[in-house]
């Protein structure tokens, strides 16, 4: 198991510790409601430090970036980030990623920490651009500040205007007295703030200088836990639940980042399968019964018969009800419909809803 940087910071924070992608990380500190409502109503902290990072380099960059990623990588400017995916041969994902393009001939992917091995093979697999390609991962770390009080909280600590950084952009100069951070609001919360990408060198020093710059917001750090919690409220997709090698981008209601009217990996596949319609559908539903959905559950229809599996699921903290995602039939997932969670031997009623559960 590797440890991140602010391994023994963590620790010393009474953080329980749990392997997750083959980190120790910390799952939680005082407990997921609570942390989950601090990024709410305030401002949290997230050590992503496991996250991987690729710098894509050269004349041919963006050459390789358009064939391996399903979104349309051309339409960046430099400052602009833009969520995509790796479609893989066989009408799934190999995983969902951030493309931030630096400089001219410059990008940054980041990618899932259980995928960090799987998509570097990938992507150099297709690299016959003679593109650059350097794995940054092991190197560098990554804080998500996050919350409605973030801005504010930090701004001290930077001479970028941290209200000028609109979402999926990003802006790279000093933070807490380091030059050359990447400062970007891509957040994976629904509640603002913005990422600090840094050296593992760096971390420390900005971590206790975010914490001192927020004690007047009542800053906390705040573990995975609530970030699963906070991503699900959004509607937002994770890799190895939500969507996976198996499942299409059509399918998991990402036909927006999924751009046809370019070439990338398997392009043919999802062209026809738009044009043919989606047997089934990432749908998000809301318990009419009491209870709480967990991912595995069946989703079944009136009479009991399958229709999927729950992909996520939770008590919302901020929605005060059981929400969750899953695949159902297509005939299945308009808004309204009704279907079922079987909880061990009692069916609870759910209905389809639309995402995000949490307006803000």
């Amino acid at each position: 198991m590797k440890n991140v940087q602010l391994h023994n910071i963590h620790k010393a924070l009474n953080a329980k510790m749990l392997a997750f992608a083959g980190y120790n990380m910390p799952i939680q500190y005082e407990g997921v409601n609570a942390e989950h409502t601090t990024v709410r109503e305030s401002v949290g902290v997230f050590d992503v430090s496991h996250m991987g990072e690729f710098l894509i380099e050269g004349p041919d960059a963006l050459n390789l970036i358009q064939k391996v990623t399903t979104n349309d990588a051309s339409k960046l400017k430099i400052g602009d980030a833009q969520y995509s995916c790796l479609p893989n041969d066989n009408g799934g994902i190999v995983d969902d990623l951030l493309v931030y393009r630096i400089k001219e001939d410059t990008y940054l992917l980041v990618v899932n920490a259980s995928n960090i091995e799987k998509d570097w093979n990938w992507i150099r697999s297709k690299n016959d651009n003679n593109a650059v390609l350097k794995n940054l991962s092991d190197e560098y770390s990554l804080l998500a500040i996050q919350g409605p009080k973030a801005i504010e909280a930090m701004q001290s600590l930077t001479s970028i205007d941290l209200s000028e950084i609109k979402f999926y952009t990003f802006k790279i100069g000093d933070f807490a007295g380091i030059e050359n951070v990447i400062i970007s609001a891509t957040g994976y919360t629904g509640s603002g703030g913005f990422e600090i990408y840094c050296k593992n060198s760096e971390v420390e020093q900005i971590w206790t200088k975010v914490f001192k710059a927020g004690a007047d917001f009542d800053i906390k750090p705040i573990g995975l836990a609530a970030r699963d919690t906070l991503r699900l409220e959004m509607g937002y997709c994770l890799y190895g639940n939500d969507i996976d090698d198996t499942t299409s981008p059509l399918e998991a209601g990402l036909g927006w980042i999924t751009k046809l009217n370019k070439t990338f990996t398997n392009f043919e596949f999802f062209k026809t399968q738009k044009e043919n319609g989606i047997q089934k559908k990432l749908v998000g539903f809301e318990l009419v019964d009491k209870g709480v959905p967990r991912g595995g559950y069946e989703i079944v229809d009136s009479e009991g018969n399958n229709l999927g599996n729950v992909t996520s699921g939770t008590m919302g903290p901020t929605v005060k009800r059981g929400i969750g995602m899953g695949y159902v039939p297509t005939e299945f997932s308009s808004v309204e419909s009704e279907i079922y969670i079987k909880v061990r031997k009692r069916l609870l009623k759910a209905k389809v809803v639309k995402t995000p559960f949490y307006k803000g």
